[in-house]
């Protein structure tokens, strides 16, 4: 089967498969090993404390790969500039760069001049029109199945891709979700060129940062052991349901607002969860699909796997 689609040709890759940000977690290792087996690995910029460090990962990634990777800002969950970091991203030639959270312009106005790649994330067709508008070469669009921050409305990927997809010329990548080869396909049957995935990839072995305990939860758990905190915030995410989220959603409950909320959901309670596997002192994103997840691979197996069974359906369709 030949995996050609727009996304593929745009980025110079095997399979339309990117992985996604993934604060705190989305390094070298994995990305190296997502885009040495066909897909597009990403490191998370704005997770880093100095631009220094963005380049010694994207150093450390071309050690490790010469195919094609990205590196992904979520401009909207951090108090500091991306500016500084955009900069090392453009000094380093990076291929592509994704953008979550926030306007995309400003970001967009400091690549111009660039060839590189420029992925937005959305979760509503009004913002996928306008960052075609604004010069994105392709959207990611996210359903409300998806983890980490997702759009103010519970639109499912699979109402919300092929409504994207009517709205825009440029591609569109599914996520939100998505585990496997049949994910690809449905994808692919909705009119999206390629699929995002970010909670899949951090139960694999090359996800070397997530603890143990966090990638075991992902595999014991099911669709049901996720809710959604930091709406009242305007700022919903998707996290593993635990004693600490509860408490979230009872301040939430209870109006606390931001400062009332900040010890619970910052940069250190997620850290202790997938950094130190203390479960029941911090929150870890996940979405809906890990009710699919059942195993840690290696990710050249797990995209093996993938491909092998969308192959599988695609010769189904053909009978």
């Amino acid at each position: 089967m030949k995996w050609k689609t727009r996304i593929t040709e745009m980025l110079r890759i095997e399979y339309p498969i990117i992985q996604g940000g993934l604060a705190y977690l989305a390094y070298a290792e994995l990305a190296a090993a997502v885009s040495n087996a066909g897909g597009l690995g990403q490191i998370t910029a704005m997770s880093l404390e100095t631009p220094e460090q963005l380049r010694q990962e994207i150093h450390s990634v071309r050690q490790k790969t010469s195919k094609p990777f990205g590196v992904n800002f979520a401009i909207g969950q951090h108090n500091r500039s991306f500016s500084r970091m955009l900069d090392v991203a453009i000094e380093e030639k990076v291929p592509v760069v994704s953008v979550t959270g926030g306007n995309p312009a400003p970001f967009f106005e400091q690549l111009k001049g660039t060839e590189m790649k420029k992925l937005v994330l959305v979760a509503a067709k009004r913002q996928a029109e306008k960052a075609e508008e604004l010069g994105a070469d392709a959207v990611l669009v996210v359903g409300q199945e998806g983890g980490g921050h997702l759009g103010r409305h519970d639109t499912g990927t699979f109402v919300l891709v092929p409504q994207v997809v009517d709205a825009v010329s440029i591609p569109v990548v599914a996520s939100g979700g998505i585990g496997d080869g049949r994910g690809i396909m449905a994808a692919l049957s909705l009119g999206a060129e390629g699929v995002e995935m970010g909670t899949r990839f951090i139960a694999t072995k090359e996800c070397v940062d997530a603890h143990e305990l966090y990638k075991q939860a992902l595999v014991n758990g099911s669709e049901y052991d996720t809710v959604v905190i930091k709406r009242t915030l305007g700022a919903p995410g998707r996290a593993i349901a635990n004693s600490w989220t509860e408490r979230i959603l009872q301040l939430e409950k209870q109006q606390a607002g931001y400062d009332g909320l900040k010890p619970y959901i910052n940069g250190s309670a997620n850290k202790r969860y997938i950094y130190e596997g203390k479960e029941n002192e911090g929150f870890a994103w996940a979405g809906q699909v890990m009710g699919m997840i059942h195993d840690v691979p290696c990710v050249d197996e797990l995209i093996k796997r993938m491909v092998k069974e969308a192959e599988t359906i695609r010769l189904q369709w053909q009978v």
